[in-house]
């Protein structure tokens, strides 16, 4: 397969869910697919060895904190992200817009770009679209994303409106910017909840033309059946030939129903937050392993999943260690999480081969786990 080509192999009858191949210059990607996110060059906790152990294909890091330390000067002297940090597998930047806009109190926007001030030193910078392209092909993921404009939820409708269309300028200029022939870029879809304006906003952006199309705006705080109902038609109206990766959402429960929606490509901080405070994921649900109960159980944290955690250690042992404030407990919380995660979604490419993801999706509905995501 030529770079960056994509190639749906199985459809699923009962839904709309593929199984597709997205070829890499660091190695194919298997859809649909978890990816960890390392927002600073590293996936906190874990190292390459265990991450490529685990089945991980991709991972994420985040333009606008390798920006602030140490600098994309540095990484491209060091050879770009994946001698930097010793991956061998496929990386994808997201551009930092989110990043941003979360720090409202701290910026300024226009047509031109956005004026920001530095978390690290309190210093001023000026990001263009084209800046923003510069600094991601410095870093030299597989993967870039266009910078857009990340409205809060909920806003109002004029507020979305104008974001959608600074969204779509922006992305117009990225594309004109980027010239990095062995780094795909992706466009970003926004509009919130409003369906006219994701419409127009899927419109405008499959209009430039991209690789590939991020979906941006969801797990803000929206009701979970808010996303599912706005996110359907904008990956029907997606292009069929491209991947669809909807942005920062991750909960077992959201990646698959989304993944029955025709969603390819997912990434959270889920799994390893929820491991830095105790909370392991299974198919029970979460498991708060401070709570006194787990203190003489002898069992793996999930008795289904094939991962060294489980493998190896207890309940018992883990919530010794989370209780003790032992940095290992996050560690080992943080590979099984993830480890959870992406053999969920291999188990889903599975059964989307077979032709039962339907079934594969209800029964993980009528679950015990499914209302606790």
């Amino acid at each position: 397969m030529r770079p960056f080509e994509f190639s749906v192999t199985a459809r699923d009858s009962a839904t709309s869910a593929r199984r597709a191949t997205l070829a890499t210059p660091h190695g194919p990607v298997e859809t649909p697919v978890f990816m960890p996110v390392g927002t600073r060059a590293t996936v906190k906790g874990v190292t390459p060895d265990q991450l490529r152990a685990i089945g991980a294909q991709v991972v994420l890091a985040n333009t606008y904190h390798l920006f602030l330390r140490p600098g994309h000067e540095l990484i491209a002297e060091a050879g770009g992200l994946h001698s930097f940090m010793n991956w061998d597998r496929a990386i994808l930047t997201d551009s930092g817009g989110f990043q941003i806009f979360s720090l409202a109190d701290t910026l300024t926007l226009s047509d031109d770009g956005v004026r920001f001030r530095s978390i690290v030193d309190g210093e001023w910078h000026f990001w263009t679209p084209e800046a923003n392209m510069g600094v991601q092909q410095a870093l030299g993921a597989d993967i870039a994303m266009v910078l857009d404009v990340c409205p809060p939820y909920p806003a109002e409708e004029p507020r979305v409106a104008e974001a959608v269309r600074r969204s779509a300028e922006w992305a117009s200029r990225c594309r004109v910017a980027h010239t990095r022939e062995d780094q795909a870029l992706f466009g970003i879809v926004q509009g919130g909840l409003y369906p006219h304006l994701r419409a127009e906003s899927v419109e405008r952006t499959v209009e430039i033309g991209f690789p590939g199309y991020g979906i941006g705006g969801y797990s803000v705080g929206e009701p979970h059946d808010a996303m599912l109902e706005s996110l359907a038609p904008v990956t029907a109206a997606l292009p069929q030939d491209r991947p669809r990766y909807l942005m920062g959402v991750g909960t077992p429960t959201s990646v698959l129903q989304a993944i029955g929606l025709g969603v390819d490509m997912f990434d959270c901080v889920l799994p390893t937050r929820t491991a830095r405070t105790g909370t392991a994921l299974s198919s029970a649900g979460r498991m708060n392993l401070k709570n006194a109960k787990y203190a003489r159980d002898l069992r793996p944290i999930d008795e289904g999943c094939p991962c060294p955690t489980c493998a190896g250690f207890t309940r018992a042992y883990l919530r010794h260690l989370v209780v003790m404030k032992e940095m290992l407990a996050s560690v080992l919380i943080s590979i099984h999480n993830l480890a959870f995660l992406l053999d969920l979604t291999a188990r889903a490419r599975e059964a989307i081969e077979e032709d039962r993801y339907g079934a594969f999706l209800r029964e993980w509905m009528e679950g015990p786990g499914a209302d606790d995501y």
